[in-house]
């Protein structure tokens, strides 16, 4: 047994005196070298989304402890950064295991260090932390959640006081505090009760909730268009934070044929009815394909725990078909643009931003409206940092769209992160404006293929787990940048290594390889969760080639990983 992490387990172990649970793990993992080394072969990583990892014990794991002693970092950090009278921290949380727990133990060590917290008296989506921190002047925000990973991960996402997920400067600052703290012996905290009676601790005002739901009403396109908003739309907020505010907001802009899926109604942090609780994935899907079925609905909406990300299923023949995050993008933008055109309300200078792996079909559909499009790196933080530079120079009007091709969007500026509220709102907007034409979304996105040439998207993701799949992870993005690689018969025309800084983007450990047939791959590893992402983009003349082609290619790139 390496001695370093023997140190760990013996230091943990003797100062988890008061805490059964953890001690109990920590006694089981003792008996599996593999299991023990995992939990302590490293820090728990804090970077640009924070926290995030699996739910147990061990400096490599989610526990009162490893928040603890980001928070007191985080503390010092703003300590250090803002007059104390600006010394304020909103706290959102979601249904996850340990959220409520975590949120608490966050809110104690804030008080306990003077500062203002400001915390949801129930779960809430992630957007609304953003929302929280402009609205209450807050100099930071910190959000509990893994987003869509898992049951057994949680997380510790935090904004800065602009309501953007904090720069890669920020955490390197916060980093280098959390490496001086101690989790045991130097946190400085007060007991939830006792700080709320002090009034150190406070809820965010019922206000702020209402104000974000009126705010998205406000992102509606329509105008004085008349729909049918009584289409069937079934909804699933696959156990998590959308249920309350979704069904609010479709309800009070008239869509009341709204039916929510009864299995995945409730919060449930073990995600009992799709394990893996993304809107990206069939599985998770099925429960609310199933009801949509049975209760012959036009249209199927599905929310990720912290409902930040959308997905959906639209009417196919007799079955149901999931549109990509691509697909669902480029539909939106092109219904936004094609409302407001109609409306007149497109800005002089509109602006478009999407992620670099997401479908460059989306740079078609804005060109044909003479709307520009940045590009930015993997992560909806660039995103809504794009959105701050627009409002620093004063043109946050020509906003448009932020999207990413893993199912996150944004038409305003109310929030500086990806709004499933929002994307909701939206899609069921969309989907009723095309049916009242008697358009389905299959029939649209046919249609834009036909303009625009036939795009095929696909991301697929290779796990890599524990110490030893951390190394090997590095190892083949180092490989990925030799001069004689070689992708069998496709000759690779063009590499762009974004290590190296593209664009005026920041660094980033993502290569780029353009092929002669005009084909890209973008390969990185995963900011949240130990797996490398593949993305293909290929752009042929009809679906079949698309699908031979890219079975051709992952094959190839397969055989690299």
């Amino acid at each position: 047994m390496n001695q370093n992490i023997l140190s760990k387990y013996n230091y943990w172990k003797s100062n988890l005196t008061n805490e059964k649970e953890l001690l109990k793990e920590l006694e089981l993992i003792s008996k599996d070298e593999n299991k023990l080394e995992d939990a302590f072969y490293r820090e728990l990583s804090f970077g640009t989304a924070g926290l995030r990892g699996v739910i147990g014990v061990g400096t490599n794991r989610m526990n009162i402890f490893t928040v603890r002693r980001a928070t007191q970092g985080l503390a010092n950090y703003l300590k250090t950064r803002f007059k104390s009278g600006d010394l304020r921290v909103a706290i959102s949380y979601d249904s996850r295991i340990k959220s409520t727990e975590f949120a608490k133990a966050t809110a104690e060590v804030l008080a306990g260090n003077g500062i203002e917290v400001f915390i949801y008296k129930q779960l809430m989506p992630t957007p609304c932390c953003s929302y929280a921190v402009r609205e209450l002047k807050c100099a930071a925000g910190i959000n509990i959640t893994a987003s869509h990973n898992p049951s057994q991960y949680n997380g510790y996402k935090v904004y800065g006081s602009d309501g953007c997920q904090i720069t890669e400067e920020a955490a390197n600052e916060i980093t280098k505090q959390i490496e001086s703290v101690d989790p045991f012996t130097n946190i400085t905290k007060v007991d939830f009760k006792a700080g709320f009676k002090a009034e150190k601790i406070k809820y965010v005002p019922k206000k702020i909730e209402d104000e974000f739901i009126e705010t998205v009403k406000k992102e509606s396109v329509l105008g004085n268009e008349k729909v049918n908003k009584n289409v069937k739309i079934v909804y699933t907020p696959l156990h998590g934070t959308g249920l309350v505010p979704v069904t609010r907001v479709l309800k009070e802009m008239g869509y009341t044929n709204v039916y929510v899926v009864k299995e995945q109604k409730k919060p449930d942090g073990n995600f009992t009815t799709c394990p893996y609780p993304n809107p990206e994935i069939k599985e998770a899907m099925q429960r609310g394909i199933l009801a949509a079925l049975k209760r012959k609905a036009d249209l199927l909406i599905a929310t990720d725990p912290d409902c930040d990300r959308v997905g959906i299923a639209v009417k196919d023949g007799d079955d149901f078909r999931l549109l990509s995050g691509n697909q669902t993008g480029v539909l939106l933008l092109n219904y936004i643009l094609e409302l407001r055109a109609l409306n007149h309300t497109l800005p002089e200078d509109p602006y478009f931003v999407k992620s670099i792996v997401t479908t460059s079909m989306a740079e078609d559909v804005a060109k044909s409206y003479k709307v520009t499009t940045k590009n930015v790196l993997t992560g909806f933080k660039y995103i809504g940092d794009a959105i701050k530079s627009l409002e620093d120079k004063r043109k946050e009007k020509s906003f448009i769209l932020g999207f990413e091709e893993s199912y996150g969007y944004l038409s305003g500026t109310y929030v500086r992160d990806k709004d499933a509220v929002n994307g909701s709102l939206l899609i069921a907007e969309m989907f009723s404006y095309y049916k009242t034409k008697g358009i389905s979304l299959i029939d649209k996105l046919n249609e834009l293929y036909a303009k625009f040439g036939f795009y095929l998207d696909k991301v697929d993701s290779y796990t890599f787990e524990g110490a030893s799949g951390f190394e090997k992870m590095n190892k083949i993005m180092s490989s990925l940048r030799s001069p004689d690689l070689k992708l069998g018969q496709f000759k690779i025309a063009e590499t762009t290594d974004y290590q190296k800084g593209v664009d005026s983007l920041p660094k980033a450990n993502i290569m780029k390889f353009v092929l002669d047939n005009g084909s890209s791959i973008i390969i990185r590893p995963s900011g949240t969760e130990p797996k490398i992402k593949v993305y293909y983009s290929i752009k042929v003349d009809n679906e079949e080639n698309a699908k031979t082609l890219y079975s051709s290619l992952k094959r190839l790139v397969e055989e690299k990983l």
